[in-house]
């Protein structure tokens, strides 16, 4: 199943409890939003070891650039479900690329029609 990786999702996955996920991220259906990208690498306590590891994932997988269509679908999001900039542009790549979402944080986009979401970390 195509999938978009939410940010949470691949930070869990550096940790060694969660090696699972990087099975799933780099199966070669899973895409990133340029945005989860930029919440990453743009951490302001990153680590050269998380830094560099991420930037390994980033080669690995399909990086989705916004286009205008991402943005307005973006805008209607965050204007109909009270989103934070950053999950409405998520919410609305998955949408408008067809892709389910993946994400720990299921309640943020439960309420959002037409968005298919997973939450692939076990606990």
């Amino acid at each position: 199943m195509a999938s978009l990786i939410d940010s949470n999702i691949i930070i869990y996955s550096y940790l060694n409890e969660y090696q699972y996920l990087r099975e799933m991220i780099i199966d070669g259906t899973s895409n990133i939003s340029e945005i989860s990208r930029i919440e990453i690498l743009g951490y302001h306590g990153l680590k050269n070891d998380e830094e560099s590891y991420f930037n390994d994932i980033f080669t690995l997988v399909n990086i989705i650039i916004p286009t205008q269509e991402i943005f307005d679908r973006a805008i209607s999001i965050r204007k109909q479900y009270n989103l934070k900039l950053g999950d409405s542009l998520i919410a609305a790549t998955a949408i408008v690329s067809n892709l389910t979402l993946y994400t720990k944080n299921i309640r943020d986009f439960e309420k959002i029609t037409g968005l298919k979401s997973i939450n692939p970390v076990s606990k």
